[in-house]
């Protein structure tokens, strides 16, 4: 049936965010890898592909930084969604940042929010109906900008049947046999865009997949598409996506791999070889059905005339995921203990059971994650470039080059402000009558349209003390075990795979970039970890 749906009477852009969970730099086609992620390729080939876009190394920090352009300390999630006992770990918003939906529709826009929030909110729900939205700890989406949100508050749960499932502010159950929330986020946000085109008014749509965050859930035909394409191990993996990544001109050839994982064995030493490829198949099977849900999308915004006034963004919000699920994890409270036909989950990574199914609950681990993040070191919590590094996509039509590339450092702080940039919307000084705390990021908008950028920045970051700073060609960087360690230094020219540890050679550039950290943390409100950590 063909949509009449008229075009906006607006010059002014729609604006699609599209926010992944838990996938690494190179999990995507255009960044090296091997799954299938066509609709992806063809915003690439129509946009501009970064080098060097970051996130927060975490979910709920990168997300309130999305959301408000601020450091997450400055913005109350310095941590996760637990309060810590200091202002920048209260563990969801304050009421002294703007969220990008606020500011949006205070200048015309309509908001939509379709899939996660993890920025306040319950994280469990015991009792469903006898909840009702207005608590100042548990702010919601609708409490925050978005004039209509579906999808979950908390941070990951089943496929099948995930927890605090919600539309605008009440409870809602999946929708009939055959269920799949990244489905189900896809197609609300169709018609969400479907909606917006019936009125004037711009749009601004976040679409925040769970995909492909633990558990390994996925329908069998989608897995089976891959069982086997694994069989190779990680190391072919992470050899071949590395090689596709220097060819693409996002990397640089003189960048070396990082050597394999420590926690990783050799691909010839595992014993456990079908389980493994198994893991891996619906890892990519979850990002395929993803891009084929963002494929529907677009075909929306095709669809009902709106493609070609609509920026699309695309990004993660961290690495890839290195942790392991012991039987017995209760990662996601007591909504997430059973499958939707009742039978008991088999929770953790049993060595007996392949994951997918409904009744599972497994992560795909250290050695899958280091592919995932080729080619670079550690993981999703970590500051180090595995931690940190995200795909950055955007298609801007009459703005961005197709297939073009930008090598400048970006961070997410400068979403709010590239979006409100694009929309013509000024940044708030106040808002609802109170003081907004001034914008840390800075618009990339001159970047889609080709210009030089005219000043190197300094970006920064600690998550649980995990600290770096990156100023220019230099990256100060510190990974905490429990106590606080040394300083690396490393030249992100010559070396951004991390690989040589210049600290001792040049302790001036270490004491300076040391320095900017401190007055940094001061600022934003960081507490030291180890103090946090023995409260």
């Amino acid at each position: 049936m063909t949509d009449t749906t008229q075009p906006h009477a607006t010059t002014r852009p729609n604006i699609l965010l599209i926010l992944v969970d838990d996938m690494g730099f190179s999990d995507i086609g255009r960044y090296g890898s091997e799954i299938d992620t066509p609709n992806l390729a063809r915003l690439a080939r129509d946009g501009v592909a970064f080098s060097q876009m970051y996130n927060c190394a975490r979910c709920c920090p990168t997300r309130a930084s999305l959301l408000t352009g601020l450091y997450p300390h400055r913005a109350g999630i310095g941590q996760m969604m637990s309060d810590l006992g200091s202002p920048g770990y209260q563990g969801f918003l304050n009421d002294r940042c703007v969220t990008i939906a606020e500011a949006l529709r205070a200048g015309g826009y309509r908001t939509y929010l379709s899939g996660k929030w993890h920025v306040g909110g319950p994280y469990v729900v015991a009792q469903p109906e006898t909840w009702t939205p207005g608590d100042a700890h548990h702010p919601i989406p609708v409490q925050r900008g978005f004039a209509e949100h579906y999808g979950i508050l908390s941070g990951a749960g089943s496929y099948f049947r995930p927890p605090t499932l919600i539309h605008n502010d009440r409870f809602v159950a999946p929708d009939g046999d055959g269920w799949y929330f990244t489905d189900a986020v896809s197609d609300h946000a169709v018609r969400m865009v479907e909606h917006a085109a019936r009125h004037d008014e711009p749009f601004f749509l976040y679409t925040a997949y769970t995909a492909p965050h633990w558990p390994l859930h996925a329908p069998a035909e989608a897995v089976a598409k891959y069982r086997g394409r694994y069989a190779c191990g990680w190391d072919a993996v992470r050899t071949a996506r590395h090689e596709r990544l220097k060819a693409s001109g996002l990397l640089s050839e003189k960048w070396p791999i990082s050597p394999r994982d420590p926690h990783a064995p050799p691909w010839e030493d595992v014993d456990d070889k079908d389980l493994q490829d198994a893991r891996m198949a619906v890892y990519a099977a979850q990002l395929d059905i993803m891009d084929q849900g963002i494929g529907r999308i677009l075909a929306a915004l095709d669809r009902t005339g709106q493609a070609d006034n609509t920026m699309v963004i695309f990004l993660s919000d961290n690495g890839g995921c290195h942790e392991f699920l012991t039987p017995g994890n209760r990662w996601v409270g007591t909504l997430d203990t059973g499958s939707p036909d009742g039978r008991p989950m088999r929770m953790g990574n049993l060595p007996d059971v392949l994951p997918g199914p409904s009744d599972t609950y497994q992560s795909y681990t250290v050695p899958w994650a280091n592919a995932s993040n080729t080619p670079f070191r550690l993981h999703k919590h970590w500051v180090h470039e595995g931690g940190i590094a995200t795909p950055l996509i955007v298609r801007y039509p009459g703005v961005t080059a197709g297939g073009g590339i930008r090598h400048e450092v970006c961070h997410v702080i400068d979403l709010l402000p590239t979006c409100l940039d694009a929309a013509g919307v000024d940044y708030p000084a106040q808002y609802d009558g109170r003081a907004v705390t001034p914008c840390d990021g800075r618009s990339f908008l001159p970047l889609l349209r080709g210009q030089p950028d005219p000043v190197e920045r300094i970006v920064y970051w600690e998550h649980e003390g995990n600290r770096a700073v990156r100023d220019g060609r230099w990256k100060l960087v510190n990974r905490y075990n429990g106590t606080v360690g040394q300083w690396e230094l490393y030249d992100m020219i010559a070396d951004r795979t991390e690989l040589t540890d210049l600290a001792a050679a040049k302790p001036d550039k270490v004491a300076e970039l040391a320095a900017l950290h401190d007055r940094w943390s001061a600022d934003v409100g960081v507490v030291p970890w180890e103090r946090i950590s023995r409260r």
